[in-house]
């Protein structure tokens, strides 16, 4: 897929070295081999041609609809992101030459101080690993940036507005952790594809957040602190 968006911008006489895109890694187990080598691959033409590129989303979100808890949707994530590091160590690669545009994707359930508390612990594990076993130096490289999109799971067919507040309440939770971007799901997902109506109040849902400063500000900070400390 990567080649074929390179192929395309060239056809079009478009220089693709400042675009920026993602690919989302969910193979099978029994492709590892395989696909360690195909995306060892493209992290080191990536850091070479186009730097801006993010060249894999390390996602946990279908491990979490699959029925995972919030610890183990953590755990499997992260391991996976760790496993793309050592690969690439292993291949020869600089880890600052890749680490700075691996990204993640995460689930946003109705737990909200565990699921708060989940982005936290991630972004300190992932910094933490990153420059005390891997030697990573450049700052960027110790950043877990991560998208979320609320937990399909968590919806219900019977009242389907009442999944209008999961949402919120999921969305809410992923602004407070830190996320970079979000996606937020309709609230009749559950019963066929979305109406328009739904689609726009979803919208709505994820744009609050966005315009309220405060929360930018991370304005819960403290309360955050010590549940997620605690948690």
């Amino acid at each position: 897929i990567s080649a074929e968006r390179v192929i395309v911008l060239q056809s079009f006489g478009i220089s693709y070295a400042n675009k920026n895109y993602h690919l989302r890694g969910v193979d099978r187990p029994q492709d590892r081999v395989v696909t360690l080598v195909k995306w060892i691959g493209r992290f080191a033409f990536s850091s070479q041609h186009v730097p801006k590129w993010n060249t894999v989303s390390i996602s946990g979100y279908h491990i979490r609809e699959a029925g995972s808890t919030a610890v183990q949707e953590l755990a499997f994530t992260l391991a996976d992101g760790f496993a793309y590091v050592e690969a690439g160590i292993k291949a020869g690669l600089d880890v600052d030459t890749f680490a700075p545009r691996l990204s993640f994707f995460f689930n946003a359930h109705m737990d909200f101080f565990e699921e708060i508390a989940k982005y936290r612990a991630a972004r300190r594990i992932w910094a933490k690993r990153m420059k005390e076993k891997y030697g990573a130096k450049d700052e960027r490289s110790l950043l877990l940036r991560f998208h979320t999109q609320t937990a399909g799971c968590s919806l219900t067919a019977q009242q389907a507005e009442n999944n209008i507040v999961r949402t919120a309440y999921e969305a809410l939770s992923a602004v407070l952790g830190g996320t970079q971007s979000l996606h937020t799901n309709s609230m009749d997902e559950v019963l066929a594809l979305p109406t328009e109506k739904s689609v726009r109040i979803a919208l709505r849902t994820q744009q609050l957040p966005h315009t309220d400063r405060r929360l930018l500000t991370d304005s819960a900070a403290g309360r955050k602190q010590h549940c997620a400390d605690g948690l």
